[in-house]
């Protein structure tokens, strides 16, 4: 019998080059057991909605064993599961009922630092200075030409403050994101080999990818040299602004990423990945400061894709949008790689915010994600947007991203609140009982439920799972080429095979091209309105 949901063509080992892969964020996907914290029961028992929805995949956010100071990309034990989140019987659930409905599963490998909790870090501390085990992190020593208490070099963490913590026998250790998150030397091949063991605990489990955490972090300049500061400038490790907004590349002195050494793991990673089957693949996190060092990450014989956050760090403007599908395009071709778009994640304002909120902000995320699904390659989408819902200004007594309790500036916790089901009040059956979920949700969402949403024609549910329906009859046979349209300076268009796509950023009605319509993001007469896109044929 057919899987419910199977739109990639039959024999196509390479099902993620033309995808959809929807992104859970584990502790606010779904509850199965009234603890105020999605789990993996949760997420299985919500399976029908992807499929129903018409994604291909999902991606998993760490599930792996964590004393949660980063909500679990502070991993202590990547072979198992949290007790928070079940137990390995109920990952292995989850991966045969996806397969059931035709889902492939990808999971999230955080491979740049550990856990604090992790044994390699506590034996690290116990054995002391000079130590194997300490080899296995970037341990220094205090250096001896600085004051008292100065560290290293001058880095700074991705969540604030200095990217190293000393510990009692004076030598410091570094870390690249929170003091709870020691990296890894990955020049020690203790390392690399851990983390393939790693990876084939997963693929035997029947894992169909990996989404690798700072795929471009890894190796550091082996030197640990101080970061070149502009003038007037401050140290920074690049990753994300103080509101993880937008990606921060004021600097381009980056001696903590993107080192030329780690390809080399990668392409170790691809041929285990061949070794499981010529259907698994792995997809980067990889924040680089140009299209082409990220197409370096995707060539043929290293990880299948990379996120390429250019179209979710573009402004409103067909301009803007243009001249990233150009500049995409243009990197990954000389690799034979497929392009990803993505518009939101657990560490971004929810793009419909980010477009201005309200009825105005949800026209332009229905049109920017619709023109993004049009494109050739995969596209990542984030749970909940499917249901429009907007950034939300969590209270500060409910804040719990790392980067706000470090800085005391507003994080990450607003796009990451548990999501609504049904029901008319909290916890909108997020889970058995009555009691908010970790994250409180606001009280107007009764009408952003899936349940409400499922009801109403012209919902936002409704018009993804139309998107996505409709995209299937061309996502694999439309080509790669992208022809762009001259319709003006406020209107992007392009077209791909038989399709035509038109989206207005402008702030008056533009003409349409001929040609019968398939879809649009809004209302249609004989003139597409502002903040709206439609597909033609």
């Amino acid at each position: 019998m057919a899987a419910l949901n199977d739109p990639i063509p039959a024999g196509r080992d390479d099902w993620w080059r033309h995808a959809v892969v929807y992104q859970v964020y584990v502790r606010s996907f779904a509850d199965s057991d009234g603890d105020g914290v999605g789990d993996l029961p949760g997420i299985t028992s919500r399976l029908p909605h992807l499929a129903e929805l018409g994604v291909d995949a999902l991606w998993i956010t760490p599930f792996y064993t964590s004393p949660q100071h980063d909500h679990g990309y502070d991993v202590a034990d990547y072979r198992d599961v949290d007790p928070l989140f079940g137990q390995l019987a109920d990952a292995d659930a989850l991966i045969a009922r996806a397969h059931e409905l035709g889902l492939r599963v990808v999971v999230d490998l955080v491979p740049n630092h550990t856990s604090d909790e992790h044994e390699w870090f506590q034996a690290a501390l116990a054995a002391g200075p000079g130590s194997p085990e300490r080899a296995r992190y970037l341990f220094r020593d205090a250096p001896e030409d600085k004051p008292d208490g100065t560290p290293p070099n001058n880095w700074s963490s991705v969540f604030g403050g200095p990217a190293w913590t000393q510990v009692e026998d004076g030598q410091w250790y570094l870390h690249l994101f929170d003091s709870t998150q020691p990296d890894l030397d990955w020049r020690n091949p203790e390392v690399p080999a851990m983390f393939e063991d790693v990876l084939r605990f997963w693929l035997d489990r029947g894992v169909d990818g990996f989404r690798v955490d700072v795929a471009h972090g890894l190796f550091k300049e082996a030197s640990l040299r101080d970061q070149v500061v502009a003038e007037g400038g401050t140290t920074s490790s690049g990753q994300v602004n103080s509101d993880h907004s937008m990606v921060s590349r004021e600097l381009k002195d980056e001696p903590m990423w993107d080192q030329p050494e780690v390809h080399d793991v990668y392409r170790a990673w691809h041929r285990v990945l061949d070794e499981a089957g010529p259907d698994r693949m792995a997809v980067a996190e990889a924040w680089t400061q140009t299209p082409e060092s990220m197409a370096a990450f995707v060539r043929p014989d290293e990880l299948d894709q990379a996120f390429n956050f250019a179209w979710l760090l573009t402004d409103w403007s067909a301009e803007g949008f243009a001249e990233v599908i150009t500049s995409t395009l243009a990197a990954v071709e000389p690799v034979g790689a497929s392009p990803t778009w993505v518009l939101s994640n657990h560490d971004v304002v929810r793009h419909v915010t980010r477009y201005g909120g309200g009825e105005q902000g949800l026209a332009r995320g229905r049109a920017a994600t619709m023109t993004m699904l049009a494109l050739p390659g995969s596209s990542y989408l984030y749970q909940g947007e499917e249901l429009g819902l907007e950034q939300v200004d969590v209270a500060p007594e409910h804040r719990q991203d790392p980067s706000y309790l470090r800085t005391g500036e507003v994080g990450r916790d607003g796009c990451r609140v548990p999501i609504p089901w049904g029901g008319t009040e909290a916890p909108y059956a997020f889970g058995p009982g009555s009691a908010q979920p970790w994250i409180p949700q606001p009280a107007d969402w009764s009408a952003l439920t899936v349940e409400a949403q499922a009801a109403d024609s012209a919902s936002t549910l409704a018009f993804y799972r139309d998107a996505l329906r409709v995209r299937r009859d061309f996502a694999w046979t439309a080509g790669d080429d992208v022809e762009l349209v001259d319709l003006g300076a406020d209107v992007l268009a392009f077209r791909r095979g038989p399709l035509t796509v038109v989206l207005n950023c402008g702030d008056t009605a533009a003409e349409l091209p001929e040609g019968e319509l398939l879809l649009a993001s809004g209302p249609v007469d004989d003139k597409l309105p502002p903040d709206t896109a439609a597909w033609l044929r």
